[in-house]
């Protein structure tokens, strides 16, 4: 893996793809002047900018302002699609089957007694009372992960985004292996927490397969893509993308991944890159 400096990027990209926490935002959450700056230089360029995350579209507000074009971010981690313009709307939505769901909560409760779980749903999330009280929303059902995921009559309730698995104990990574032995057959397993929380998503559903299905409608190739990410839930994208950058603060897993490295969220590693990119694409003899 080389570094921001020395590895090759695409002589005409058309995507960028970023992933936010621990990538684009720096450690409060905000978006630096240097890479808003990026961003809009970047899309005035003709490359469009999507923002690739596990955050639920209702967590968009951080980069609302800076969502240029299309106005498209996906979200949990590809199981959404929302168009910032229209304040978060869903515009695709690939949902983890209810059985699926439960499935997952029954292996995990078998193999890491004392897991507890939330379900991220179109309508909002919904959690056991163990479940650590981080960002949720105080209007929400608290129970059993089972009724939570229980329908009074098939196709009745709302779509489930993602199924969420916290254990209070187990090393985060240790705790992923445990799941994929578990019950990686019937589900996706990933976290992007520095806790013991994992992501779970329908069969197939990831950041990089529902990025591939937006650049697919845009007639974009992988090779035309750089994308950035730092944990494990970014893994397959940064594989997928003909140029990627495992931030300075990566996870080790997402540094194997990546094709480059750049600095790290808090030292601007995005806007660093596309910052090149730019310069490199204006140089007299840049392919073009």
């Amino acid at each position: 893996m080389t570094s921001a400096t020395d590895s090759p990027s695409p002589a005409v990209p058309r995507l960028i793809a970023t992933d936010l926490d621990g990538t684009l935002l720096r450690d409060d959450k905000t978006v630096s002047e240097r890479t808003v700056a990026a961003l809009a230089a970047a899309e005035e360029a003709g490359i469009e900018v999507f923002f690739v995350t596990g955050r639920p579209a209702r967590w968009m507000d951080v980069v609302s302002d800076h969502v240029h074009g299309h106005g498209l971010a996906i979200c949990a981690n590809g199981a959404a699609v929302a168009d910032l313009h229209a304040g978060g709307k869903l515009v695709k939505v690939r949902p983890l089957a209810r059985d699926i769901a439960l499935d997952a909560v029954h292996a995990l409760r078998a193999a890491a007694p004392g897991t507890s779980f939330a379900v991220e749903m179109t309508t909002g999330i919904h959690y056991e009372p163990a479940y650590p009280p981080l960002h949720l929303d105080p209007g929400a059902t608290v129970a059993a992960a089972e009724k939570l995921l229980r329908e009074e009559a098939p196709g009745t309730g709302a779509p489930v985004l993602k199924l969420l698995a916290h254990h209070a104990e187990l090393v985060p990574d240790d705790f992923l292996a445990l799941a994929h032995a578990a019950a990686g057959d019937r589900a996706v397993f990933t976290r992007s927490s520095p806790t013991a929380l994992l992501e779970v998503s329908g069969p197939g559903v990831s950041k990089a397969s529902t990025l591939a299905l937006c650049c697919a409608e845009r007639g974009i190739s992988p090779a035309e893509v750089v994308a950035f990410g730092d944990m494990p839930n970014d893994v397959e994208m940064l594989r997928w993308a003909g140029t990627s950058y495992a931030m300075g603060n990566a996870h080790p897993a997402a540094l194997a991944a990546a094709s480059g490295r750049t600095a790290s969220n808090g030292e601007d590693g995005v806007a660093l890159v596309i910052e090149r990119i730019l310069a490199e694409r204006r140089s007299p003899g840049t392919a073009r």
